[in-house]
């Protein structure tokens, strides 16, 4: 448990960080936080005086204690070397290492430091991350969203950053919510083209296995129905497995029972990405499902865990390293002052053929 003069420090320090308290404010009494803590005096002192060290706060004799901005010129903001922030939903599996190595080439070429963090598709560690980004001062920041398809509790944060002319853009997904530039899969053009090769290879009973609490299965879950209602096959509600982080954990038994009520039924699954894929390989395996012959599978994102299974999944193209290298040239070229840079770029995926995709015969 927090000490409580800890608790007081981080709250106060969120309200500067996010803009709740403005720099020049004052901010309460000690008296009126002793009241809002239920603490001692000397607690809350003890508080304000860690506060000041760090430049979060200054005293005025006689008048009251005001916010200050101090904080950025004792962190990363004074070095002659740039700092680029980073935060990702993970770091070191699936294709995040790739973006992140696209990221780092680009900023080195220019001799950008890179500031790294990752939230685990958790609002509340991207908090952290974000005040961790604020207090250090990082010249510019590329973000992926965390759980993009939901509303966001920490759009204050980003609306500082762009107070403070703090140049920022977003990758893989992007706030609704938000006016912000980013670099994205075209995520429809994706499963349209999976669901579309299923269709043109005679499968009518296609299911969808997506990730809802991210904006990548939304628009993945559209491409899936825009390739359906064009061939007029019927939307099956049953015929689709949705989960989210929270339900993660439990996937590969859903998956096997989801698999189970439909084995009759489906001839194809669109997997929300290769990850998925392979867990509907490894549920096949264990229910003595056959692949292609009994079902079809496509993933997608084209990973190196789809290239390095012991199947070789049908999938398709995610652009990794050259989306990270072109998100820190964004904020590299917004750092030089370049004018007239793409506001949002979406990048074409292409089908990569492996082997777990059959042609049925049509009776």
């Amino acid at each position: 448990m927090k000490p409580k003069y800890q608790v007081i420090i981080d709250d106060i320090k969120s309200h500067i960080l996010s803009g709740t308290y403005s720099i020049g404010e004052q901010i309460p009494t000690e008296l009126a936080l002793q009241e809002s803590y239920t603490v001692s005096r000397q607690t809350v002192r003890k508080a304000i005086l860690e506060l000041s060290n760090e430049g979060f706060l200054r005293s005025e004799k006689g008048s009251g204690t005001y916010v200050s901005n101090q904080y950025r010129s004792r962190s990363g903001g004074n070095t002659s070397k740039k700092t680029i922030g980073v935060i990702t939903t993970y770091i070191s599996d699936y294709i995040f290492p790739s973006i992140i190595r696209g990221i780092e080439s680009r900023l080195n070429e220019d001799n950008y430091s890179l500031l790294l963090a990752s939230t685990n598709n958790d609002v509340a560690q991207e908090k952290k991350a974000l005040e961790m980004m604020l207090s250090y001062g990082v010249d510019g920041l590329i973000v992926e969203p965390t759980k993009s398809n939901l509303y966001n509790p920490n759009i204050a944060y980003y609306l500082s950053f762009k107070e403070q002319d703090v140049p920022f853009t977003m990758i893989n997904a992007f706030y609704e919510e938000l006016e912000v530039p980013f670099f994205c899969l075209d995520d429809v053009q994706s499963s349209y083209l999976a669901t579309r090769e299923l269709i043109a290879k005679g499968h009518t009973q296609i299911g969808i296995i997506a990730k809802m609490d991210d904006l990548q299965g939304k628009y993945r879950m559209k491409g899936y129905i825009k390739a359906l209602g064009e061939a007029k096959l019927r939307f099956h509600p049953e015929q689709v497995l949705s989960f989210d982080t929270a339900s993660k954990p439990d996937l590969s038994s859903n998956v096997a029972t989801y698999l189970d009520e439909n084995r009759y039924s489906l001839t194809a699954i669109v997997c929300y990405n290769d990850e998925v894929g392979l867990e509907v390989v490894n549920a096949c395996r264990q229910l003595g499902i056959s692949i292609p012959d009994e079902l079809s599978i496509i993933g997608q994102d084209n990973s190196y865990i789809a290239k390095n299974a012991n199947i070789r999944l049908t999938t398709l193209t995610h652009p990794q390293e050259q989306m990270g290298r072109d998100a820190a040239d964004w904020v590299i070229k917004n750092l030089q002052g370049k004018k007239d840079l793409p506001t949002n770029t979406y990048y074409q995926p292409v089908l990569v053929e492996g082997e777990t995709v059959k042609e049925i015969e049509v009776e």
